[in-house]
């Protein structure tokens, strides 16, 4: 039975593309402009045509002809357009905000299906997303060409990813309304994750990149209670003096559960002062290895580690769960298929 086709916009590095390839799509094309995260992703996904370059700058017409498309017979449009404008921590700090030109891009995606013009289209994205203008003007549009779209925001934990992580997700027929995946019939915890490291934990690069601390944070870190201990256990003398005067970001150098889900893994997660990325019981950060298996990427995902933890930890933190969007995609192939 030959496998419907996909296409992955904003690829990154790679988690919509195996997720989409679990639920027994085909991909056959993805656009990622970042070089880091094309090189991942080719490393994995061997057969997909990947253009590497601005999305704003890559024809319709183009990518029709290179993967000889004719409009409708696309199964699945799916795409992740960047979410920085949108992000909490983003508003948060005030760098950025929801004039931030890069949240325009979801409009790209909409382009795409307008040249396109495919079965089906899921978009995933930041919770933020849902409340701004921008996604009632996609659906509108949408509903326009005759989609029919189903949104909302999620929780990746709900869907067999062992991570809190809150997501908005649109999926759409054309012609018929399609719904969302299966929820898992319990979570997956930070313990079942990190088992399926087992013996590779010994020979894995990327669970044995180096951290350098301080000895003041080694210190700092040893006394942090094991599995899921928190910062505020070590009384205001060993706490820095920004830690006591905000009442906010209380995940600082905490320890994660073993016997729960992890916090949202994001591109700090190598650091302990950038939330609760302490590992339960060890004295140090998760690994990166572990920092993907959280994401459920499978424990064979290769990630060029040569230039350090900074990008790879980018690249992780940015990617969608795959097995969220292999419970989704799956839902969208049974309802293509009636």
């Amino acid at each position: 039975m030959t496998k419907p086709k996909a296409i992955d916009l904003f690829s990154g590095c790679g988690g919509l593309t195996l997720g989409l390839k679990q639920a027994g799509f085909r991909v056959v094309a993805a656009v990622e402009i970042d070089p880091l995260a094309v090189e991942t992703y080719q490393a994995n996904h061997k057969n997909v045509f990947v253009w590497e370059k601005d999305i704003t700058k890559i024809s319709v017409r183009q990518v029709r002809k290179q993967l000889g498309l004719k409009p409708g017979q696309l199964d699945l449009l799916a795409g992740c357009p960047p979410c920085q404008g949108f992000s909490t921590l983003t508003t948060l700090n005030g760098n950025r905000g929801m004039n931030d030109i890069r949240n325009d891009l979801v409009f790209q995606f909409l382009r795409f299906v307008r040249g396109l013009r495919p079965k089906a289209v899921m978009m995933e994205n930041v919770p933020g997303l849902a409340k701004d203008a921008r996604i009632q003007k996609l659906v509108a549009a949408l509903e326009r060409m005759g989609y029919r779209c189903n949104y909302n925001v999620l929780d990746a934990a709900d869907y067999g990813v062992p991570q809190r992580r809150r997501r908005f997700i649109l999926v759409g027929g054309f012609g018929k309304e399609i719904p969302f995946g299966k929820t898992a019939r319990k979570r997956r915890t930070v313990r079942e994750a990190f088992a399926l490291l087992g013996n590779r934990a010994k020979i894995d690069p990327l669970h044995k990149l180096p951290e350098t601390r301080s000895s003041e944070v080694m210190e700092r870190i040893r006394a942090v209670p094991k599995n899921g201990g928190s910062r505020f256990a070590l009384g205001d003398e060993h706490q820095l003096d920004c830690h006591r005067k905000c009442s906010g970001f209380k995940d600082v150098y905490g320890r994660m559960a073993w016997d729960t889900v992890s916090p949202t893994i994001t591109g700090g997660c190598f650091n302990p002062s950038k939330g609760r990325f302490l590992h339960p019981t060890k004295n140090r950060a998760i690994s990166m290895r572990e920092a993907a298996l959280l994401q459920s990427f499978p424990v064979n995902y290769f990630f060029p580690f040569k230039r350090g933890k900074t990008p790879i930890a980018q690249m992780i933190g940015n990617a969608l769960p795959p097995e969220f969007i292999r419970r989704h995609a799956r839902k969208i192939k049974l309802s293509l298929a009636k």
